[in-house]
């Protein structure tokens, strides 16, 4: 036998399979990869300060009122998504917009009351639109949000007492009693009056009011006060088919010149 090439050659073939010897001897720990490692991250991993103590346990998770839904971390630890804030209005029911010839706006209200009830923070006393273009002070609710604005105008102005008149307008979603609001048809207050009523004959601009209930439902409210409107035609109607419903006059909310308007309300003044 020539040894040193026989040694040779059977050294070389140990060497090589000592590798794969090792790894049927020793397999990977469970749950391991042979992928590289920063493949085993979404992202890659921080590196850990040298003599760093070990990360405490985590704590264990403490029950939730409100079922929570979980998610899987890249380690394996479940998380829990923190559930969703419930509107302060489940926690405590905000009031309804709804103005009600009674209560906070009863004729003896004042500006206090109404603080009491919405809250000081939601009111501010300032200028707001009169009549014929002119700016009176009054109390304004919600002003930095449109969809709950609403203006009250008061008998006795030094004191912000006694309701004079309350104006929903604009973009607000308050209701008047009877459950008028902005944007109603004609159909829908006829329904509500339970018969036609009485209009002023509209302007240049297409603007109209009532000038009569004629003894429907509406001219006759609980609380004693008294409902107001105004309407605007539609804008695609043709100004000169507005001719026969134009003018300084008076006319049926069933004739078929307003009907041809299309109008709709934009402003609901309730007074006393």
């Amino acid at each position: 036998m020539n040894c040193p090439r026989v040694c040779t050659v059977l050294a070389a073939t140990i060497i090589t399979a000592l590798p794969a010897a090792a790894q049927s001897q020793f397999p990977p720990a469970p749950g391991s990869s042979t992928a590289p490692v920063q493949d085993r991250w979404p992202d890659p991993p921080k590196s850990p300060q040298a003599g760093a103590p070990a990360a405490p346990a985590a704590q264990a998770v403490p029950k939730r009122t409100a079922p929570a839904e979980a998610k899987t971390a890249p380690d394996g630890e479940e998380l829990l998504d923190t559930p969703a804030k419930k509107p302060a209005a489940a926690a405590a029911a905000a009031p309804a917009l709804t103005v009600a010839c009674s209560g906070a706006f009863a004729k003896d209200s004042s500006h206090l009351k109404l603080a009491i009830k919405y809250d000081s923070r939601n009111l501010t006393f300032g200028e707001v639109d009169g009549p014929e273009g002119s700016k009176i002070p009054g109390t304004i609710l919600f002003p930095n949000d449109p969809k709950r604005r609403l203006e009250v105008i008061w008998a006795k102005e030094g004191a912000r007492s006694e309701t004079s008149v309350i104006a929903i307008n604009g973009k607000s979603q308050w209701s008047a009693p009877k459950g008028m609001k902005l944007g109603l048809p004609l159909a829908a207050l006829e329904k509500a009056n339970g018969r036609p009523f009485k209009l002023s004959g509209f302007d240049a601009d297409g603007a109209s009011g009532v000038a009569g209930w004629e003894g429907g439902a509406l001219g006759s409210l609980p609380g004693g006060c008294k409902i107001g409107m105004r309407f605007a035609a539609d804008p695609k109607v043709p100004k000169e088919a507005r001719a026969a419903a134009t003018g300084d006059k008076e006319i049926l909310s069933s004739d078929a010149s307003v009907r041809a308007l299309k109008p709709t309300v934009v402003e609901i003044l309730i007074g006393y």
